[in-house]
């Protein structure tokens, strides 16, 4: 039955102490002891706190003792508080799926279902911890990392020349590319005058080849466009 439930739970809280000595028939009786307290609720500081004593803070603890995640719930008690809606274990479910099967659990047993209750100063306060269950289903493991952003390659200075986002407009009210060189051609300019000025290696035909992305014939171009030099 649910209410023979212990949790880690080491210690049976009196709820189920009084449904065991009572027997089937006492069942009724117990039932009417549960129901007449408030909902039992504590803050996420309040179960980090208890986690922290009963697994070191690990809510995907499972070493094999019988008692899983970061509440150490035992499989029967994990059932008992509806932690099988989220997953078939309470270490394969996410820190607040725990949480929320722990309130119920709380509810049902009181602090006394975990022996860290004091350490960890668990009492009914009446704080809702507000835990998103999220939608996993039973068998579904614990949170799922976001999706890997991958990491932008490089865009190379050739790949950004081949597609300018800026134009200059030529004396005939064309539009060309700019280029997104380091010198700016001025009116007068040609490649072989530029390339002497600045000493370009290979001379007017190597500053054409550098700059065939914009630069369509090497007699041609235009005030404002930016060529490499390099």
């Amino acid at each position: 039955m649910l209410l023979s439930s212990t949790g880690k739970h080491r210690r049976p809280s009196k709820a189920v102490r009084i449904a065991t000595l009572a027997g089937v028939t006492g069942a009724a009786v117990a039932v009417p002891l549960m129901g007449a307290t408030n909902a039992s609720a504590a803050s996420v500081e309040t179960w980090d706190a208890v986690a922290q004593c009963e697994s070191g803070g690990n809510w995907s603890i499972n070493t094999g003792n019988g008692y899983y995640g970061g509440l150490q719930f035992s499989q029967s008690s994990w059932a008992a508080a509806g932690g099988t809606q989220y997953a078939a274990r309470a270490d394969l479910a996410t820190k607040d799926q725990q949480i929320a099967a722990a309130e119920k659990l709380l509810d049902l047993q009181g602090p006394g279902a975990w022996s860290c209750a004091g350490a960890g100063g668990l009492t009914n306060d009446g704080v809702d911890p507000g835990v998103d269950t999220g939608s996993a289903k039973n068998g579904d493991t614990a949170p799922k990392a976001a999706p890997e952003r991958k990491a932008e390659q490089p865009t190379t200075r050739s790949e950004k020349r081949t597609a300018p986002e800026k134009t200059v407009t030529t004396p005939t009210g064309q539009k060309v590319a700019k280029g997104d060189g380091e010198y700016k051609v001025k009116s007068g300019d040609t490649l072989s005058k530029i390339a002497d000025a600045k000493k370009v290696k290979g001379g007017w035909k190597k500053l054409f080849k550098l700059n065939d992305d914009i630069v369509e014939k090497a007699d041609l171009i235009f005030p404002g466009q930016q060529l490499h030099l390099k």
